[in-house]
């Protein structure tokens, strides 16, 4: 079988880099945690993303994947390689092997925010063949912002994920291109004027939650005070979820911003039960 990895790079940091990996990640990140930048192939095109797994492994050992969706489009919202050892370390210490595409436009291609780019996310499923310790029957996925968008459409083609975790997303992009300036950004170059409609109708998540995955897990995360994706895109979605009986818990963490940065921990925390629950045996 040709691989689809084509080249594969641990990330070095200066040891003032780790202590600041460490401060914001926690120790862990560095000492319990590889993580490697990594360029492979997804409909013929080059894509930039990051593997992380776990340092020490037992004989045969395998754990849970975890593909992560990245938010913003383009340059902005790409995840630098001092990010990625910090974000991406964190969560592979945690006992998972870890996925993250920065999307077609990182290196070839044009980003489509919810187009072609999706098949670099489910391209991550067959590269995770090629990871000997990658538990390949037992699969999470997470998303940022627009990452968000990108879960919400990757569980309408596929129900392999046993949870998902949405924090700040996206899930009716034409209310917020109509009322932000922000997701007016995000979409204006993604295709024609003459199409805009119709595509934006294809990512609208919550017109089509009927087709979301019925057996995955759902959690929502959304900041209150959130002035970038309303938190309003999530209270919605969880009344789909509710209406399609589909498992899933909600949580608006009063006076969170978008980022969150005051929420910090209780994310943290948020997220790794939400994965010990459903990806554990």
């Amino acid at each position: 079988m040709t691989s689809r990895i084509i080249e594969r790079t641990e990330i070095p940091l200066t040891p003032q880099q780790e202590r600041m990996v460490a401060s914001g990640w926690g120790v862990d990140a560095i000492e319990k945690a590889n993580v490697e930048k990594i360029i492979y192939l997804s409909d013929g095109l080059q894509i930039e993303g990051y593997l992380a797994y776990p340092k020490q492994r037992k004989e045969n050992e395998k754990f849970p994947g975890i593909i992560w969706n990245r938010g913003g489009a383009g340059a902005k919202g790409l995840i630098d390689s001092f990010a990625a050892r910090g974000m991406f370390g964190q969560l592979a210490s945690w006992g998972y092997v870890v996925f993250a595409s920065m999307y077609r436009g990182s290196l070839e291609g044009k980003d489509e925010v919810g187009g072609g780019d999706v098949n670099d996310v489910l391209a991550l499923l067959s590269i995770a063949e090629e990871i000997s310790f990658a538990d390949t029957s037992r699969w999470g996925i997470e998303g940022w912002s627009r990452g968000g968008l990108m879960t919400y459409l990757i569980l309408q083609q596929t129900d392999i994920f046993k949870c998902a975790v949405f924090v700040g997303a996206i899930s009716d992009v034409r209310m917020k291109a109509k009322n932000t300036p922000a997701m007016v950004e995000l979409f204006k170059h993604a295709f024609p004027k003459e199409i805009f409609d119709a595509e934006m109708s294809k990512r609208c998540a919550l017109d089509h939650a009927d087709k979301l995955a019925k057996e995955t897990n759902y959690l929502l995360i959304h900041g209150g005070g959130d002035d970038i994706i309303s938190p309003l895109q999530s209270i919605e979605m969880a009344k789909k979820l509710t209406e399609n009986e589909i498992n899933y818990r909600l949580v608006i963490l009063e006076h969170g911003t978008h980022y969150l940065r005051n929420h910090r921990k209780e994310v943290t925390a948020l997220r790794k039960h939400w994965y010990e629950k459903y990806l554990r045996d």
